[in-house]
């Protein structure tokens, strides 16, 4: 019986061939048509290896989605096996958040993407949510720069082999087919999945993910006059209530209530239909992309058989397909800007950071591209690169101004020295001129604060800020800050429970020799006010006022800034240097005599590796004219960060213990970051702090304050969470700090 049932199944699995092989014509010209599925989409990849070890002739191709990302690369030039290659280096989480890296934000952007955990529209006092997660620009980056070869071509039909994508007009719900045009942004516009990425506007029409009306555009590519249809589709069944966990699942579902039923019928349709197993898998499992590319490459093999009667009906051969690579520079002969009425070509040549005629690294391309878009002055960024006869690049760039113009920004805090804090923030965008931008934080909790800034962004030329910040807090500071020795002894208190107020108003001219390189001048208004109750003054037995005066300096500062992150760097240098000349106060305390401030930070991030970073730091400052007023000296102690004036954070010590008009501070930071997000922290301080210290040549001698800290920081939406114990040796003391929240 084993024996009879074996023969039968030969025999069927014979006439089955012989049946293929005679409804093939001859020379078939073949379609291949790849369905959108998100990650699942990798199993494209490993399908295309199949047919190209076969050396099996594509003659059109047809995707949506994801599939129209690998179909256009591959009918661009690129073998299944450079995609492979080309996809194992791609970091994901970086393309579908599009996470504009911190080096292509501004100044002010990075203030804003490292201060406030919302942002929200709120055009016409009311409050709306944005159209999209992301704006897909680093999938358009990547794109641009892997199509660059075929740049010139506009007619998708004459790649080197004929592709179309399918797009859904979300105004009208109809499926658009795109075959002519920018080929990059026509794949970007089929992948522009609902809700995570926004829409894309071509020809006037506004397109979505063409998941939406046609995730596997069979009927299109038939009607190309193909004669063999091979379809590799990655969709999956519907998910049970366990799996749909965020918003993106939902929406797939809900999609694939149609897609499903379609293939019912499609799958029918297709010649040599290939259905890898993803069911373990799902539209956001990028990190599980080598598997999900071997289970395509095994649903193509069980496939062999009819694949091999293909090849051996074809006549002619399959194009030549070269190594692609894009190229390592470019030279820009000219840049074309069009669709700016509210800002100047001089402030997008500014943010691009490059100039026509001249030759530029492909990265800085990508790098200034994002620089546009960090912004959030423009809902679309576009651009192109096409071949002129000289063999460089004309740009041509196109942006969509933002009408979204006011924005609400909030943040929570808490720390041990300004306690709990509320952050409310307006923003308005062109507020009296094109590139400007005002903004009013207001601060609320235990201690009231705010901070103004005014910003007319001159691009390329010198900018124009004014800016005005209120602090307040109570906090028990070193008693030698204030008091002279003598006041000291008297007194009998090294420590004094103090209230301070400051309100610092700056007027400054900026200019950015690139977004990672600032440098400042101007002149600043500071009204200081230091009280205590410790110490009861003769004249006034609630309070003794040490201070109580109006400074005005001139300042100047320089900032270089790499590090990739504000709070947890692994990689990049920073670099800070800032003077303040103060030529008049209104002298409340004592006689006013002119003097200077100079101050600088550095600081070293690398990699040990993937999960251990190193931090070096290393910062420093002194006074000019030491007897002058003592209510602007360095104070160290505590964590924290965005301190006021000359407050320096010391591990080991109490906020505001140590005290002189110089310092010198060494750190080290160790961050392991063992799974993402979380972090844990060892951290150690060194410094010397002594009135003219640099005099004294103590300054280069072993530290006489010594740190330590041990902590965990995660990074939240709100921002850190942190929790350190920290200890100093000397004086046997530990404390803890702990910290939610951006810092503002």
């Amino acid at each position: 019986m084993r024996l009879i049932v074996i023969a039968l199944i030969l025999i069927f699995a014979f006439n089955t061939s012989v049946k293929a092989q005679d409804t093939i014509p001859k020379d078939p010209k073949i379609g291949l048509v790849l369905s959108g599925g998100g990650a699942k989409g990798f199993a494209h990849i490993g399908a295309l290896k199949v047919i190209d070890s076969l050396g099996l002739r594509i003659d059109y191709v047809a995707g949506t989605s994801m599939g129209a990302i690998i179909g256009s690369l591959y009918a661009s030039g690129y073998t299944g096996k450079q995609l492979d290659s080309i996809f194992e280096g791609v970091n994901f989480d970086d393309i579908i958040s599009d996470n504009i890296p911190r080096y292509a934000k501004s100044t002010y952007e990075r203030e804003i993407s490292e201060k406030y955990a919302i942002t929200l529209p709120f055009d016409h006092l009311k409050v709306k949510l944005p159209s999209a997660l992301s704006k897909g620009q680093n999938t358009f980056n990547l794109l641009t720069k892997l199509l660059l070869h075929v740049s010139n071509e506009d007619d998708f039909s004459k790649l080197p082999i004929p592709f179309f994508c399918i797009g859904t007009d979300v105004e009208t719900g109809q499926q658009v087919v795109l075959e002519k045009g920018n080929l990059p942004q026509a794949v970007k516009a089929s992948g522009a999945f609902p809700s995570l990425f926004q829409p894309v506007e071509i020809d006037g029409k506004l397109l979505i993910d063409g998941g939406v009306v046609n995730n596997y555009p069979i009927t299109e590519l038939k009607a190309k006059g193909v004669d063999i249809i091979i379809g590799v589709d990655v969709q999956d069944g519907l998910a049970n209530r366990t799996d749909l966990s965020s918003a993106p699942q939902i929406l797939f579902q809900i999609n694939n209530f149609r897609t499903i039923n379609d293939m019912k019928i499609k799958s029918k349709e297709t010649d040599v239909y290939i259905k890898p197993d993803i069911t373990k898998f799902n539209v956001v499992s990028f990190s599980d992309g080598r598997q999900i590319i071997n289970n395509g490459q095994i649903a193509a093999l069980e496939k062999i058989d009819i694949l091999k009667q293909l090849k051996e009906k074809q006549q002619q051969k399959p194009i030549v397909r070269q190594v692609m690579s894009s190229p390592d520079s470019l030279q820009i002969n000219y840049i074309e800007t069009n669709g700016i009425d509210k800002y100047t070509r001089s402030y997008i040549l500014g943010k691009l950071n490059i100039r026509p005629y001249s030759k530029i690294a492909y990265q800085d391309l990508s790098k200034g591209a994002n620089n546009v878009v960090a912004t959030n002055n423009f809902d679309n960024f576009f651009y192109e690169l096409k071949l002129e006869d000289n063999n460089g690049y004309r740009i041509i760039t196109d942006v969509s101004e933002t009408k979204k113009t006011t924005f609400l920004k909030l943040g929570l805090h808490y720390d041990g020295l300004y306690k709990s804090a509320l952050l409310t923030n307006i923003t308005k965008k062109q507020f009296l001129l094109k590139n400007d931008v005002a903004s009013l934080d207001l601060i609320v909790g235990d201690h009231v604060r705010y901070n103004f800034d005014y910003f007319i962004d001159k691009g390329i030329y010198w900018s124009i800020g004014l800016s005005s910040r209120y602090s307040e807090f109570d906090q028990g500071i070193v008693a030698n800050a204030f008091l002279t020795p003598a006041q000291i002894a008297s007194s009998g208190v090294n420590k004094i429970n103090t209230e301070l107020s400051d309100l610092t108003n700056q007027f400054y001219l900026q200019t950015l020799f690139r977004n990672d390189l600032v440098f400042t001048i101007g002149a600043e208004h500071k009204k200081l006010k230091i009280k205590t109750e410790t110490i009861l003054s003769s004249q006034n037995q609630n309070e003794t006022v040490f201070e109580n005066s109006n400074y005005v300096s001139l300042f100047g500062a320089l900032k270089f800034d790499t590090y990739d992150s504000k709070y947890f760097p692994t990689e990049g240098v920073f670099f800070s240097a800032e003077g303040n000349y103060y030529v008049y106060s209104s002298d409340f305390s004592s006689t006013f005599s002119p003097f200077t401030i100079l101050k600088a930070d550095v600081g070293y991030a690398f990699k040990i590796n993937d999960k251990l970073s190193l931090n070096i730091t290393s910062d420093g400052g002194f006074k000019i004219n030491p007897k002058a007023n003592r209510f602007l000296d360095f104070v160290l102690g505590g964590y924290g960060n965005n301190f006021i004036n000359n407050f320096k954070a010391f591990y080991g010590y109490d906020f505001l213990s140590i005290a002189a008009d110089s310092y010198i501070k060494g750190g080290i930071n160790l961050d392991y970051q063992f799974v993402p997000k979380s972090h844990l922290m060892v951290s150690a301080n060194f410094a010397n702090v002594e009135d003219r210290l640099y005099d004294t040549g103590n300054w280069f001698s072993l530290p006489d304050y010594t740190g330590y800290a041990i902590g965990y920081s995660f990074q939240s939406f709100l921002g850190p969470i942190e929790a350190k114990y920290t200890f100093s040796p000397e004086t046997k003391q530990s404390f803890w700090f702990f910290n939610l929240g951006y810092w503002f």
